[in-house]
């Protein structure tokens, strides 16, 4: 694919800071020297519209090996360090090469795989880049959607806000890479991370004076917790974007409240369908506008929204397609409607079904998350003879809270707040984190 819009953007900027990488600062103008290496490495390695599966993570080195792949018209399968499927990935890809980031250089394998997917078939004798993306669904194998990524690309031949931000979201997720080719394309400056804790994305917010902060409802919940607020300065934050699983209230709140001019915005984004351009009501509310134009449409049926999209993956390649005979795509995420505004539920298959009642697990967690002692709650159904389901809770606490008497009074507060039906029966508790490499709660 000619990318010559994205290198003729690279160029304009190419004495500012693109990209900080432990502490390293890179201009543009290098990020284009690292895509010239990048192109030659592969000029001698690979084939025009191989399948390559590319470890790495986000850092000058691999950005511009993302482009130069992209200009090969390579059908690219990005996996983080975080996959410990490494060659269930490669195989369900078909994937021709393996390469992998060592530091700042590029070793490179490859793979006796025999490429016989239609589909992949069918975007090869295009000559065009692919992208395979897969689920990090908890349960059961995880889905590879593959996408042509010309339709991916072409919203950011537009100009947009020009933002500081930090690569929260991993190379492997359809948020990571919006994020990188947004910053990229308007001239903004990415600052990547180690480790993803608390502490280092706020160091480095102080440190860099970053604007934009896109993360998870679980990693906000942990910067509240751990009171990091306090220990940095993150008054240049413009903007926090917030997706990835649902938002408890509380949380939401409690983050306005600790930063009252910053901007609170929730995203809406699926691998199936791509990133759908959002306006939250405002920053302490959870209803937002679903912009319906010429790149996407959505509509609700039976409360379950539905997305029909441009930029839509081609289909699963280990399942079959998600599409109705119109294109249009099941989100099974049952929401409410206040005029032009939506509001998310949560996934139906996540719905915990009490004798006829429903239950849903976001908004039993938003009300336990107001008590202090409880530093994050995780509901979920278990079956039960007489009701169908009955709502349990894993509840993460300090040491100290971790006996009998904690539980009691988990007890009397849900009778307090909650209706019968929505108090779990049991409450288990732990010390050990809810949630998983990419900061989103175990479902």
């Amino acid at each position: 694919m000619n990318i010559d819009f994205i290198i003729n953007k690279i160029i304009s900027f190419k004495d500012n800071i693109a990209v900080v990488t432990e502490g390293k600062e890179y201009t543009f103008k290098q990020i284009l020297d690292e895509y010239k290496k990048a192109k030659y490495f592969l000029e001698t390695n690979v084939n025009e519209n191989s399948i390559i599966s590319l470890l790495a993570d986000f850092n000058p080195q691999s950005i511009a090996m993302f482009l130069a792949l992209i200009e090969k018209n390579a059908i690219i399968v990005p996996i983080s360090n975080t996959i410990k499927t490494i060659d269930s990935y490669i195989k369900v890809s078909q994937s021709e090469f393996f390469i992998n980031q060592e530091k700042n250089n590029f070793k490179i394998k490859k793979i006796n795989n025999i490429v016989n997917h239609k589909m992949l078939l069918d975007l090869k004798n295009k000559n065009k880049p692919g992208l395979i993306l897969f689920s990090s669904g908890t349960t059961g194998e995880p889905k590879a959607a593959l996408h042509d990524l010309t339709y991916l690309l072409e919203k950011f031949k537009k100009d947009g806000k020009k933002l500081s931000t930090v690569t929260f979201l991993l190379f492997d997720h359809i948020g990571g890479f919006n994020t990188m080719m947004h910053t990229l394309c308007n001239g903004g400056l990415i600052v990547t991370l180690k480790t993803r804790s608390a502490d280092e994305v706020c160091s480095l917010i102080e440190k860099y004076k970053l604007e934009l902060l896109p993360t998870s409802p679980t990693f906000i919940n942990l910067i509240i917790l751990n009171k990091t607020y306090e220990k940095y300065d993150l008054s240049s934050l413009k903007i926090i974007t917030y997706g990835t699983e649902p938002m408890p209230e509380s949380t939401l709140k409690a983050m306005h409240k600790i930063l009252p001019n910053v901007i609170l915005k929730q995203t809406y984004g699926l691998s199936e369908v791509g990133i759908m351009p959002t306006k939250s009501e405002n920053s302490e509310s959870l209803w937002m506008k679903l912009r319906n134009d010429e790149t996407f449409q959505t509509k609700i049926v039976d409360d379950i929204l539905y997305i029909k999209s441009k930029s839509a993956m081609i289909g699963y390649l280990n399942a079959p397609s998600p599409f109705d005979e119109d294109g249009w795509f099941n989100t099974k995420d049952k929401v409410l409607v206040k005029g032009d505004y939506v509001k998310i539920l949560g996934r139906t298959t996540d719905l915990i079904n009490v004798g006829g009642q429903k239950v849903y697990p976001i908004e039993v967690e938003s009300v336990f998350l107001d008590l202090e002692e409880v530093l994050d709650i995780r509901i979920y159904g278990v079956n039960n003879p007489i009701m169908g389901k009955v709502v349990e809770a894993e509840v993460k606490v300090n040491e100290e809270n971790n006996n009998r008497e904690f539980i009691k009074k988990l007890r009397k507060f849900a009778k307090e707040k909650l209706e019968t039906y929505k108090i779990p029966v049991k409450f288990n508790l732990t010390t050990k984190d809810l949630y998983g490499d990419r900061f989103k709660k175990k479902r």
